[in-house]
């Protein structure tokens, strides 16, 4: 029998490129810990802030210390950051914020388990260990958390408290008071319904941030048509998509020949009588307001107003849907059957001034929870995050008022955490201890970081931190105000639990399937192929 040669066989097409074993691990763990490190110095009350330019014509300017925005923006190569990517995303998905903490986490948990794998310690032993140790720091969480859903007054105050939490590692730090207040009405509006389409934000330049309010009814930034009644009482309206020219003669490339201008008048003439049909369909539905997607133009405005009815052109597809939504209508496109036709009411129509800028205004809505949040602010990248940080603290917000359980912030929860894993750890034999270990490490990088981006002594106020723990102190944290450890409860530094537990869950799951990969394949490029036959 002829022996097998050794040399090694390529299996795979001209192009195609393969990482083995350390090698590919390797990759892997450098591509995730270098996306922690980027996002890392944003985590905490005293992060800080990244600017990223857009690399079109305008070179667009975003400043944010947003993880999830950080992430969406960079474009990146290696497939375990792409992971880590992907999990902050979802993270913003689910629960709207904890995106930096999460990565770092996840990040940690990785620079760990390179340490571990340089001492010979195999990746399933690693993750069963960090399996173990996932289930009961998910159990001490579970413990920890305190629901005060029963008392109207305390969970009220969970709420701020968790709005100014949240608010406090955002630029609305200065102003977290007056911006939670404002968060917590518009979420309690809600009715525990969680629709967050209902709030909807308005970014108007000029003026501070002080000076944003809540405005409760709903504002649409557009103009009432000229000659047409500027305020509305008991209003009926009609939401629609429709092309109010589609009647008009479109024939690409074709042209039309008269013998005289007669002709031409006669034409126009057709078309504006199609268009007045339309305009006499539209105004069988017994409407006083028409607010249409797409534009109204100029001989339609004018039989709108001769009617009397209010008529709105070119509304936004977004501020459309949600004025659907808001007024209890449905948008239409065609006007054959006025029975059919849901219509949107509320009791007031009128103009409103904000600033420079007239805006319409919908008050006594359909549905009742619908309010507006005016955004101030003295630059275009001021408000784009102040918007930012505001959803993320509605996100929070209307999830804590479907899961009412709060934890500690400032370190609290993964110290705690950091503190049943470790006394696991303690209690078992054989490698996972290790490993064990490792996961709790990782946890106590959370407040580490936190600590350093403040400029304190991280290494002394962990070390107090955890002493603190050890002596069963479960609601002692980091105090960044004052650079030391304090008691959350009385400092009220409030966390979701939902938030807590996604970050601890997503965080493990991510890092665990990075570590399992012991070979990364990469698909051959695509080859251009020139094109013989251009149109």
């Amino acid at each position: 029998m002829a022996s097998l040669s050794m040399a090694p066989v390529n299996i795979f097409r001209h192009g195609a490129d393969e990482e083995k074993a350390e090698t590919a691990r390797l990759s892997s763990f450098i591509g995730a810990i270098a996306i922690g490190d980027l996002v890392k110095s944003t985590l905490g009350p005293k992060g800080m802030d990244k600017i990223l330019l857009g690399g079109g014509k305008g070179g667009s300017v975003t400043v944010t210390n947003d993880g999830a925005t950080i992430l969406k923006a960079i474009g990146v190569d290696n497939p375990a950051a792409k992971v880590l990517v992907d999990m902050s995303k979802t993270q913003d998905d689910e629960v709207g914020d904890g995106t930096t903490s999460v990565t770092v986490l996840a990040a940690e948990l990785l620079r760990e388990a390179e340490l571990l794998i340089s001492k010979k310690i195999h990746p399933q032993t690693i993750i069963s260990g960090w399996r173990k140790a996932t289930q009961v720091a998910r159990d001490a969480l579970r413990e920890a958390a305190v629901d005060h859903s029963n008392d109207s007054a305390r969970f009220q105050e969970d709420l701020l408290n968790i709005a100014r939490t949240t608010l406090s590692s955002k630029l609305l730090t200065h102003h977290k008071d007056h911006f939670s207040q404002l968060a917590v009405a518009a979420v309690m509006r809600l009715k525990g319904s969680g629709n967050l389409e209902a709030i909807h934000i308005i970014k108007k330049l000029g003026g501070s941030l002080t000076d944003s309010y809540l405005d409760e009814g709903f504002l649409l930034d557009k103009k009432i048509g000229v000659n047409q009644p500027k305020r509305l009482e008991n209003v009926n309206i009609l939401i629609a998509n429709t092309g109010m020219d589609t009647d008009k003669i479109k024939i690409f490339g074709s042209r039309v020949r008269v013998d005289s201008t007669a002709k031409v008048a006669e034409i126009e003439s057709a078309e504006k009588e199609k268009m007045k049909e339309k305009v006499d369909r539209i105004l069988k539905h017994g409407i006083n307001c028409f607010i249409n997607r797409q534009l109204i133009y100029n001989y339609p405005e004018q039989l709108f107003a001769r009617a009397g009815v209010m008529a709105i052109e070119h509304a936004d597809f977004a501020g459309v849907e949600r004025l659907a939504l808001v007024t209890g209508g449905e948008i239409s496109s065609t006007f054959d059957h006025p029975e059919l036709v849901k219509l949107g009411h509320c009791k007031l129509i009128e103009e409103v001034m904000i600033g420079e800028d007239t805006l319409i205004h919908f008050s006594g809505v359909a549905m009742g929870e619908a309010c507006t949040i005016i955004l101030r602010g003295a630059t275009q990248q001021i408000l784009d995050e102040a918007e930012r940080s505001l959803h993320d603290a509605l996100c929070v917000l209307a999830q804590t008022v479907k899961e009412p359980r709060t934890v500690y912030g400032g370190g609290c929860s993964e110290m705690l955490m950091a503190k049943v894993v470790s006394d696991l750890a303690n209690r078992t034999p054989g490698k996972e201890a290790v490993a064990m270990e490792s996961f709790a490490k990782a946890l106590m990088m959370l407040p580490t970081i936190i600590a350093d981006n403040a400029g304190y002594d991280s290494a002394d106020l962990v070390a107090q931190l955890r002493a603190a723990h050890m002596e069963n102190n479960t609601t002692c944290g980091l105090n960044m105000s004052e650079g030391t450890v304090g008691n959350m409860a009385e400092l009220g530094i409030t966390e979701s639990f939902q938030v807590k537990r996604q970050v601890l869950l997503s965080a493990s799951e991510a890092a665990e399937m990075i570590l399992r990969v012991d070979n990364i394949i990469k698909a051959a490029p695509r080859k251009r192929v020139p094109d013989h036959h251009p149109c």
